[in-house]
């Protein structure tokens, strides 16, 4: 998922930039609203979010002009406005958000997974087992209302566990398939990870589990 990120403050920015491309977006970062019109015109972003208070042109006044012009590319708007007219002014000129600052990035991560749903084209690539979800894009599992996020390797072992479920893995089997035949990772590191992901399982009352059949590997189960 590509996003344009339009916000003046440089250590806002480095900050939400961070935990976007920890949470696997690929993000393009700007610091006033001429340099984010532009953008948005030159590239194809699944999602942009313009905080509304820039030098050169204001988030509302890039957003005008890319309605005008016809782009549909979802928004979210950020200001540190909180007043109701703010947010129904940002909503009448075309908004498809609103987010009023100081925001937690854990709101802030929720508020870009809803705006991403409504991309015209938007089709969620989730697996399923049991039930549990596993979102292929945002890296998120799933049970219900309730939802957690996976780093990089807890997803990449959850993944390969999904798609071949009832099939056993070796420990060595793991290692090449999710660390790389070429790691230097013990193999400890394995049932480390699998720690993570059990615990995280049974957070979301999931009804299924990782289990260990001795001498034979590590196998997705599921558990009524």
């Amino acid at each position: 998922m590509r996003i344009l990120y339009a916000e003046d403050e440089r250590g806002l920015s480095e900050a939400v930039v961070d935990i976007l491309t920890y949470h696997h977006y690929t993000v393009d970062a700007v610091y006033d609203g001429e340099t984010a019109l532009a953008y948005a015109q030159l590239e194809e972003y699944d999602g942009i979010i313009l905080d509304i208070m820039m030098p050169d042109k204001s988030g509302l006044e890039v957003l005008k002009e890319l309605r005008k012009l016809g782009y549909k590319t979802p928004i979210l708007l950020l200001t540190a406005k909180a007043e109701i007219k703010d947010q129904i002014l940002g909503l009448d000129t075309g908004a498809d958000d609103y987010l009023p600052k100081p925001f937690s990035m854990e709101l802030l991560l929720a508020h870009v997974r809803a705006l991403l749903r409504r991309r015209p084209d938007y089709i969620a690539k989730v697996l399923m087992f049991g039930n549990v979800e596993l979102d292929q894009e945002s890296h998120e599992m799933y049970v219900g209302n309730q939802s957690t996020s996976l780093g990089k390797l807890e997803y990449q072992l959850m993944e390969l566990m999904m798609l071949n479920h009832g099939r056993y893995f070796s420990t060595e089997e793991l290692l090449c398939k999710v660390w790389g035949y070429d790691t230097e990772a013990q193999p400890g590191v394995v049932w480390v990870y699998i720690s993570y992901l059990r615990k995280k399982l049974a957070d979301l009352n999931a009804d299924i589990k990782i289990v260990l059949k001795r001498d034979v590997g590590y196998t997705l189960e599921a558990h009524k």
